[in-house]
C-alpha cells in the first residue's frame, strides 16, 4: 500500500461494518468531516527554487517533547476494535516512527500499559506519550486521571473542551452501536479511585464546565496543558489568559458540532489571535504530505492524524500504523524538497495560495 487512502480501503474490507462506521462516521450530515479534507484540496502550493536544500530536517520540539517528524497521533478511542493489541500496537508504531502519540481517555488499554509499550519499542530513546482527557464533574475523578497519566510518564495533558454533550452520530444510531463489545472497556476508568475493584466508570460530558475548572486543573499538575477543540479566536485569547501552554485546533474530526469550519480554514485566525505566544497544533483532514506542508506553512507547529492511524491499525496492526507514518514522512520530505524547504522554518505562508487570508 502506497497511500493513506489505500489503508482506508483495506480497513473497510477487514473491519466489522458497524465498527468501520464508528471510525469514519461523524455528526449529523458529516459536512464538517468532509470539509476538513476538501479545504486542503482548495489550497495550492507555490514553491521556491534554487535554495540548495538537498537534505530536509523534519524534527520538532513541542512542550519539551522531541519528535522526529511534525506529525503526531491525535487521540482516538477503542483501538481494540481494530486489532487485538489495541493501543499497545499503536504506541509501538508511533515510538518506532519517532512520532508523539496522544493516548485517549477512552483507550481500551490503560495509559500505563500504552506508555510501557512505547518505551519497550524504543529502549534507547524516550518516546513521548501525551494523555487526552475530559475534565469530569467529580474533581476526585479528574484528579485521579491526572495522577494516573503522571504515574505513567505522560509528558503533557491534552484537555478536550468541545464536548459539553456527546455529538450526534447518526451512523451509530442506525447501527445500534452505543457501547463496546463484551470484554472491552475504557481501561483508564477502571478502579479509578482505588476503592472500586473491577468497576469501570463512564466518561461524563458536562455542559456546566467553565474556565475556572481549567484553572483548577492547572493548579493540580505541573504538566503542560494543551486545549483541544478551541475554534473561536476569542476563546483562543481567553485560553491564553488562563495560562494554557498550547492549543490543538481541532473540530473533533467533525464528530461534535456539524457545519463548523474546517480547521485549516480557521488556522490563520487562530494564529493571529495567539500571536506566537504558544504553539498551535492542528488536526482534521490530513491525508497527504502536501496537507502537512500547507498546515505548517500557515502556522501550525505540528499536525495530528486520527482516522489514518486507525485505518493503519485495522489493516495491518503495528506495521500498518508505522507504514502510514512512513508514507506521510516520505511525502512530507518530497514536498519540502519540491518547495525548496530545508527545514520546517522554511515553510512560510507565502508558499500557500487559495486561502481566504492569502490576500
Amino acid at each position: 500500500m502506497i497511500t493513506v487512502r489505500d489503508f482506508e480501503a483495506a480497513a473497510r474490507e477487514r473491519m466489522d461494518p458497524v465498527h468501520f462506521d464508528y471510525v469514519c462516521g461523524a455528526a449529523r450530515d458529516e459536512l464538517t468531516a468532509r470539509a476538513n479534507e476538501e479545504s486542503f484540496t482548495r489550497l495550492q502550493l507555490l514553491p521556491r527554487v534554487l535554495r540548495g536544500s538537498d537534505k530536509r530536517e523534519m524534527g520538532v520540539e513541542l512542550f519539551g517533547s522531541r519528535a522526529g517528524l511534525p506529525v503526531f497521533l491525535s487521540p482516538t478511542a477503542f483501538h481494540k476494535l481494530m486489532d487485538p493489541e489495541g493501543e499497545q500496537a499503536t504506541a509501538r508504531a508511533a515510538a518506532g516512527a519517532g512520532a508523539i502519540m496522544i493516548a485517549s481517555m477512552a483507550a481500551t488499554v490503560a495509559v500505563g500499559d500504552i506508555a510501557r509499550a512505547a518505551r519497550i519499542a524504543v529502549p534507547e530513546g524516550r518516546p513521548d506519550i501525551w494523555f487526552q482527557m475530559y475534565i469530569q464533574p467529580d474533581r476526585d475523578v479528574t484528579e485521579a486521571l491526572v495522577q494516573r497519566a503522571t504515574d505513567a510518564g505522560c509528558t503533557a495533558l491534552v484537555v478536550t473542551v468541545d464536548s459539553p454533550v456527546l455529538g450526534a452520530n447518526e451512523r451509530n444510531q442506525r447501527n445500534g452501536f452505543h457501547d463496546l463489545p463484551p470484554g472491552l472497556a475504557c481501561e483508564n476508568l477502571r478502579n479509578l479511585l482505588g476503592n472500586e475493584p473491577g468497576h469501570v466508570r463512564q466518561i461524563v460530558m458536562s455542559a456546566d464546565l467553565h474556565w475556572e475548572h481549567l484553572d483548577w486543573l492547572r493548579s493540580i499538575t505541573s504538566l503542560p496543558v494543551i486545549l483541544k477543540g478551541v475554534l473561536h479566536p476569542e476563546d483562543a485569547r481567553l485560553a491564553l489568559a488562563h495560562g494554557v501552554d498550547g492549543l490543538l485546533l481541532s473540530n473533533h474530526g467533525g464528530r461534535q458540532l456539524d457545519t463548523v469550519p474546517a480547521t485549516i480554514d480557521l488556522l490563520p485566525e487562530i494564529i493571529a489571535a495567539v500571536g506566537g505566544r504558544v504553539p498551535v497544533l492542528l488536526d482534521g483532514g490530513i491525508r497527504r504530505g502536501t496537507d502537512v506542508v500547507k498546515a505548517l506553512a500557515l502556522g501550525a507547529a505540528a499536525v495530528g492524524i486520527g482516522r489514518p492511524a486507525v485505518w493503519g491499525l485495522a489493516a495491518g496492526g503495528e506495521d500498518g500504523v508505522r507504514r502510514v507514518l512512513e508514507i506521510l514522512r516520505d511525502e512530507l520530505d518530497h514536498t519540502m524538497a519540491l518547495c525548496g524547504a530545508a527545514n520546517l522554518r522554511d515553510l512560510t505562508p507565502d508558499l500557500v495560495r487559495g486561502h481566504p487570508w492569502s490576500g
